[in-house]
């Protein structure tokens, strides 16, 4: 038994999960930084900072990341789990026992006979960590890309990243309005540029054009814009009569063009573009409008489409036109209908549902506060509140934005774009 476990059989061992481990492991060398700009759905804690009705930084919120933070889910969003890098000792650890000496050490745990699961159990340790922890963290940044409002978010922090999302927040300036305070893209943009100045003046500018070019840099941007802006009960009314559907969509392909460009102009050129998912299978949208019945909502995932369409045309257009640029689509609309019409193979209990309700039949008329219920096991829900995925939904998206074929993301999926 102990020649079994001895140092050829565990150095071997750790060898080859060294060698698995690798790739994952290393590709934080390809991305520097992540740059992260949106609305509520990839928020972590703008909002904090200014005087908004659209907020998450309270109880439920955040009940399975450990605290509320300004994530408007139970646990980590989209972007937190594509960039997180955690148990950072993992390299370490491997590389320690890569070593003589911790194969001794092994060796002398694995030649005795009482102690001898302990050798079993480091190996099937390991294999856990990189084969079931790791995958949730597929960028490998060292920590989660902090808000830009956050006072402590200065120096050297920066250089891995920013996140300027804003609940609330749209590609056109108005949008939102009825939160009051809110950051719109146009405004996330010139919050990039003072980043972008104060990266420059810290490392120089040679170093810095590396750095952004390098980076990753993605927008998930325009459901407000309809639920929050075209689709309005009763304060849209006005607006639906006189701006025609298609004149909306043209408008927010237009601003949205223009604001990518200039990303662009910045130094940006990885830069994924996440389209409009099905909003009108949220729970709010089924809340409001009750005779769909049990089905989505026709009219608000049509407008989606509508937007969507010519989305795909302009992130292949800014790829062709813009020198050195990579522009990737993002196709969460097919991703989360597929797992809303397919709720069951992938685990899931509810769909149509709030896990984070207070009242109707949904969970969708009041959004998600100290006083609502929660589901006992949120793992079961699609959604978490009125308007936001859970974060099981969320380690979906995640994980097909990351190696997703051209059905899900394209003309490449996250984890090209980062060897590219």
């Amino acid at each position: 038994m102990g020649i079994l476990l001895g140092i050829p059989t565990v150095g071997i061992a750790f060898q080859i999960l060294t060698v698995l481990a690798l790739p994952r492991l290393c590709l934080a060398d390809n991305v520097p930084a992540n740059f992260v700009f949106g609305d509520s759905l990839v928020e972590v804690g703008n909002n904090n900072y200014i005087v908004s009705l659209s907020k998450a930084n309270f109880i439920p919120n955040g009940i399975d990341f450990g605290n509320p933070t300004g994530r408007y889910t139970n646990g980590r969003t989209i972007v937190d789990i594509v960039g997180k890098f955690l148990l950072c000792v993992t390299p370490i650890l491997l590389n320690c026992c890569a070593t003589p000496i911790c194969f001794g050490i092994l060796k002398v745990v694995a030649d005795s006979e009482i102690l001898i699961l302990i050798s079993i159990l480091i190996i099937f340790y390991l294999f856990f960590v990189l084969f079931f922890l790791l995958p949730g963290q597929e960028i490998g940044l060292k920590d989660f890309t902090p808000p830009y409002l956050d006072p402590t978010t200065t120096g050297p922090v920066v250089l891995q990243g920013v996140s300027y999302a804003s609940g609330g927040g749209g590609i056109l300036n108005h949008t939102g309005k009825i939160f009051g305070g809110r950051i719109n893209l146009d405004a996330q943009m010139d919050n990039f540029a003072n980043t972008r100045q104060d990266i420059i003046s810290s490392i120089g500018s040679p170093a810095a054009m590396k750095l952004f070019n390098r980076a990753l840099y993605s927008i998930t941007m325009g459901s407000n814009d309809f639920i929050n802006n075209y689709l309005v009960p009763v304060l849209s009314t006005v607006e639906q009569k006189l701006i025609s559907p298609q004149m909306f969509v043209d408008a927010l392909i237009s601003r949205f063009r223009l604001q990518l460009t200039r990303l662009y102009n910045m130094g940006a050129r990885k830069i994924i573009v996440v389209n409009v998912g099905p909003i009108g299978c949220i729970p709010y949208q089924r809340e409001i409008n009750p005779s769909a019945g049990e089905n989505c909502v026709a009219f608000p995932n049509e407008l989606a489409q509508m937007f969507n369409a010519p989305l795909k045309d302009l992130v292949a257009e800014l790829s062709a036109n813009l020198k050195g640029a990579t522009f990737v689509y993002a196709d969460v609309y097919h991703i989360v209908d597929d797992i809303v019409q397919n709720y069951k193979s992938y685990g899931f209990e509810i769909a149509n549902s709030a896990c984070c309700a207070v009242a109707g039949k949904f969970g969708g008329l009041i959004p998600c506060g100290p006083n609502s219920k929660v589901c006992l096991d949120r793992s079961k829900y699609v959604f978490w509140d009125p308007y936001h995925p859970t974060d099981a939904t969320n380690v979906i998206i995640a994980k097909r934005l990351m190696d997703g074929d051209s059905d899900d993301i394209s003309p490449v999926n996250i984890r090209r774009l980062m060897k590219s």
